[in-house]
């Protein structure tokens, strides 16, 4: 089954681009620096809905669109679809995934938000509205169910991707590399020869934080090809190992960070200017997911010159790769104004242009992706493991053991830590004893 949906996507996505190139269009032209395309909705997308009137707050991790402008523009082309919506407030929160929650528990997370990761399935009820009929609007979407619990659904997803080697072209060129890594040794040896040529060779982020779950949570699943791993963690009372997925991605990110290959001041929050520095050249590559090469393109890098195939994390030559749900649209349950919420999470997902702006895969099957690096990636052929919702229990042994699964925070420790197995050591024992309470 994995092989079919595989040679199904890639399908889908090679046929997509092949349009995309034949035509220019203000969604689809990726020449346009992201912050200045414009939303699709026209004039004649106006609503007649009498109930979606006044106002609401839309509270997001993207603050960059926010200072830049783009959610205005949205919010413009929302207010001349539905002319009784007096304004949509745009709050945005940088450490998102921590402060959101504590928000969500004093009731003031806004009217519509994107939902944090480690809520249980079962939880979602209790901070956020079902949003079946907006699902059942937007027909045919790629996780439909993942923010579902008990038939009600809680969350449509805002975008659709996967994750792999970022890399800029020109900076390659510069330090001599004809192309990009296939293994594990030749990521190594590549980003030596881009240190060499005076090139940081990738940036882990370390100072953002939530970039670093990318070296566990993220890479550990694919990496092992069974989606559920995270669930096997509930297994054992040690699923922090040197030579497990968990210990062989932390590996790859402690080697990066001892030989000087990542970004010189750790410590500073610098995610904002680490895409300056790989659209100019002056660093050489990400980890992360489609979803950035817009953003890099916004920064100021041709597309022609972005890369993007799947992370080498081993030596095999035979690589798999996760298709993953970005964030999801949550509609809060203390919103006073639920009709608007729904109506603005509809209008993000099928006609701001937020789904091509970000370069995601959309969220509506019956759409192509409009983002050209995607064919550079499929043809690669990697295997395409499909993400699952972990379990409640993960979710509330993780929060027990107080680690702070896709926050990143407890993996900053074991990337720095001077004992490796001492720091996997102390993971290992927050985890049995939260695991020995939560039955």
């Amino acid at each position: 089954m994995k092989k079919v949906f595989t040679t199904l996507l890639a399908v889908t996505l090679t046929s997509s681009l092949l349009a995309a190139c034949g035509s220019k269009t203000e969604s689809t032209d990726s020449s346009q620096p992201a912050a200045t395309q414009a939303p699709v909705a026209t004039e004649a997308s106006k609503g007649t809905n009498d109930n979606v009137k006044g106002k609401i707050t839309f509270v997001t991790n993207r603050t960059d669109l926010i200072n830049d402008g783009t959610f205005d523009k949205y919010k413009e082309a929302f207010k001349k679809k539905y002319p009784g919506v007096t304004d949509v407030e745009f709050e945005g929160i940088t450490n998102y995934e921590t402060d959101v929650r504590v928000r969500l528990s004093s009731g003031e997370a806004g009217d519509v938000l994107m939902i944090p990761s480690n809520i249980a399935q079962a939880d979602l009820g209790n901070f956020f509205e079902p949003v079946n009929d907006i699902a059942d609007k937007l027909g045919d979407l790629y996780f439909k169910d993942y923010k579902a619990n008990a038939g009600q659904i809680y969350g449509i997803v805002s975008g659709v991707s996967t994750e792999g080697l970022v890399y800029n072209k020109q900076a390659f060129a510069k330090a001599g590399i004809t192309s990009p890594p296939k293994t594990l040794d030749e990521l190594y040896a590549d980003a030596e020869k881009l240190k060499g040529a005076g090139i940081t060779p990738i940036y882990i982020n370390y100072g953002a934080q939530w970039p670093l779950k990318q070296w566990g949570e993220v890479l550990a699943p694919f990496m092992s090809g069974n989606a559920k791993y995270l669930d096997t963690m509930l297994e054992t009372d040690e699923p922090f190992k040197v030579d497990n997925e968990f210990g062989k991605g932390f590996t790859i990110a402690r080697t990066m960070i001892e030989k000087g290959y990542v970004e010189k001041d750790l410590n500073s929050n610098v995610w904002e200017a680490s895409k300056g520095e790989i659209a100019s050249g002056k660093a050489g590559m990400y980890f992360l997911g489609n979803w950035v090469i817009n953003q890099i393109i916004g920064a100021g890098a041709k597309p022609e010159d972005v890369g993007f195939v799947p992370f080498p994390y081993d030596n095999s030559g035979k690589l798999n790769a996760p298709l993953n749900p970005d964030y999801f649209y949550g509609v809060s349950k203390t919103s006073k104004n639920k009709e608007v919420a729904k109506a603005w999470v509809q209008f993000m997902v099928e006609e701001s242009g937020f789904v091509e702006l970000s370069g995601f895969i959309p969220p509506q099957k019956a759409k192509q992706p409009a983002l050209a690096q995607l064919k550079e990636f499929t043809e690669a052929k990697p295997n395409l493991i499909e993400s699952v919702p972990t379990s409640s229990r993960w979710n509330e042994v993780g929060n027990q053991a107080k680690i702070d699964f896709f926050g990143g925070g407890y993996i900053q420790k074991v990337l720095v830590a001077k004992d490796f197995q001492a720091s996997l050591d102390e993971l290992n024992k927050s985890w049995k004893d939260a695991r020995a309470k939560v039955k």
